[in-house]
């Protein structure tokens, strides 16, 4: 065989088998690429997003649409023929496997963990836009969740209203922890609580629970990371009470990054006239009880999606506009914003087209 003809086979038998190898190997990574954009005080999957009953509610229009990022699932394993095709792509974006799914996370632990943040998200939207509208709510600190093996396992419940820890009030989630590590490992450390099911039972009746009970549990040593402290081994965290019924219908949504656009389309449909004056807005960001937006992950992938959808302005938390503004769409302006407050301020000013002075990401 002439050598000629002899190197070009070898060559392309070289190549298929590189070929091969990128396909058949895998790689420790995951992919991110923009999702779906959900228009807040539209329909979904031939219902409303946001039904409120129990309060008058106001017609609207134009768009408040919240961004999803779609990412790989936990038990895909990417080649590096894909792996290399992420990263020459512009909309998407290849990261390491464990910045989406750390600690060996499933697919199931990580929809379940989607899911509680995508709840507890709602409930901040909720409390947030009733605040900004003067709507009194009802709050109180529950046992959010129980770690099993724990000193707490089967002495408290998921659900249980916490009302005191050594006869101190608790107000705050944040009070539950200072209270028990004033604590050293062995000690008792008493709760005084409102069993859960006893306060299913008086929100269904309407009324206040007022039956308690103390629990007394002898604490233990933190076993993580950080400086050793007495522990009981729950979480704790905030539940409401609304005085009318508000219900977000989202399917296969997952995570809290929808909170600030939820509190946004809550408040335009309890207040006459319309928030973007009929513009098509998109945003993403946490909120928290007090209004506080919240940094989210995979911002450059959400602007994307939401110019594709024809959006004209992003509300952008303030600790993502940096990423935001390095590659943004053609034709998006991004809104820096910190808080409701803000996001209402800016939507004031895009109504009326005063958009000069629009905070903004980058110089």
């Amino acid at each position: 065989m002439p050598r000629r003809t002899a190197t070009m086979l070898a060559s392309t038998l070289m190549l298929i088998a590189l070929l091969c190898a990128g396909v058949l190997i895998p790689v420790p990574y995951a992919e991110m690429s923009p999702g779906p954009t959900v228009n807040t005080l539209g329909d979904h999957g031939g219902e409303p997003v946001l039904q409120i009953s129990g309060r008058k509610t106001y017609t609207t229009s134009g768009h408040l649409n919240m961004t999803t990022v779609r990412v790989t699932s936990a038990d895909y394993r990417m080649n590096l023929v894909e792996a290399v095709y992420g990263w020459l792509a512009h909309d998407n974006k290849v990261v390491p496997h464990d910045t989406l799914y750390p600690d060996g996370k499933t697919e199931e632990q990580s929809t379940q963990e989607n899911a509680e943040e995508f709840s507890q998200s709602q409930e901040s939207a909720k409390v947030a836009a009733l605040k900004e509208l003067d709507i009194p709510v009802t709050s109180w600190v529950i046992v959010s969740t129980v770690v099993k093996g724990s000193p707490a396992e089967g002495r408290l419940h998921a659900g249980d209203v916490i009302k005191a820890v050594d006869g101190t009030a608790v107000k705050e989630p944040g009070d539950v922890a200072k209270l028990v590590t004033k604590h050293k490992a062995g000690e008792k450390v008493v709760f005084r609580i409102v069993p859960a099911k006893d306060q299913a039972a008086a929100e269904k009746a309407n009324r206040t629970a007022t039956k308690t009970q103390d629990v007394t549990i002898t604490t233990a040593t933190s076993d993580d990371s950080g400086e050793k402290r007495a522990i009981v081994g729950i979480s704790a965290g905030t539940d409401h009470t609304f005085p009318f019924t508000i219900d977000i219908k989202l399917a296969d949504v997952g995570g809290p990054s929808a909170g600030l656009m939820f509190a946004l389309g809550i408040y335009d449909k309890l207040t006459p006239g319309s928030l973007t004056g009929g513009k098509v807005v998109a945003g993403t960001g946490t909120i928290d009880d007090a209004g506080k937006v919240g940094p989210i992950g995979g911002i450059e992938m959400k602007t994307v999606g939401a110019r594709s959808q024809g959006a004209q302005y992003f509300l952008t938390p303030a600790e993502n506009c940096a990423a935001a503004a390095k590659d943004t769409p053609s034709g998006l302006r991004l809104v820096k914003v910190n808080t409701i407050d803000d996001a209402l301020g800016a939507l004031k000013d895009i109504r009326g087209g005063d958009t000069a002075d629009l905070p903004k990401c980058g110089k």
